[in-house]
């Protein structure tokens, strides 16, 4: 006797979220940009001269991870870290002026990407996709 056929919903989501990653970050790696680079000047637009521990969590990435990655930025001029005059232990990171203008590429990036990924989906679609991720994530959340 066969096994009943599987088709879980998480094995489509995850190959779905690979897929959407790879596909989002070649798009952004063609200007000059990644993922992770998009993530830290996302966050200091919304809040400049952030400190770098507070960043790390506005990414979702830990401290390591986000200086290795600021490492880079600041070799290549995107960012600059300087040290808080109230607190010598803490760093703030702030965009330059060839950070700001990665900042406005990679936004023309995002929209077009984001124009694809919404092609043939109507708004009321997308936000009930939205809810349905939503409810997903809320499913799998730690208590």
């Amino acid at each position: 006797m066969r096994p009943p056929k599987l088709e879980p919903i998480g094995l489509d989501v995850s190959r779905t979220g690979r897929l959407l990653h790879r596909a989002f970050d070649a798009e952004l790696v063609a200007v000059g940009g990644s993922l992770p680079v998009w993530l830290v000047v996302t966050a200091l637009k919304r809040s400049p001269g952030r400190p770098q521990r507070d960043l790390a969590a506005a990414v979702g990435i830990d401290d390591a991870t986000l200086t290795h990655h600021l490492r880079r930025m600041e070799f290549e001029g995107l960012v600059e870290r300087q040290r808080d005059p109230d607190d010598r232990r803490t760093q703030r990171v702030t965009l330059t002026p060839a950070g700001d203008a990665l900042f406005a590429s990679l936004v023309a990036t995002v929209l077009a990407f984001d124009k694809r990924l919404r092609h043939g989906f109507s708004e009321p679609e997308v936000a009930t996709l939205r809810g349905l991720l939503e409810r997903l994530r809320a499913n799998i959340a730690v208590e």
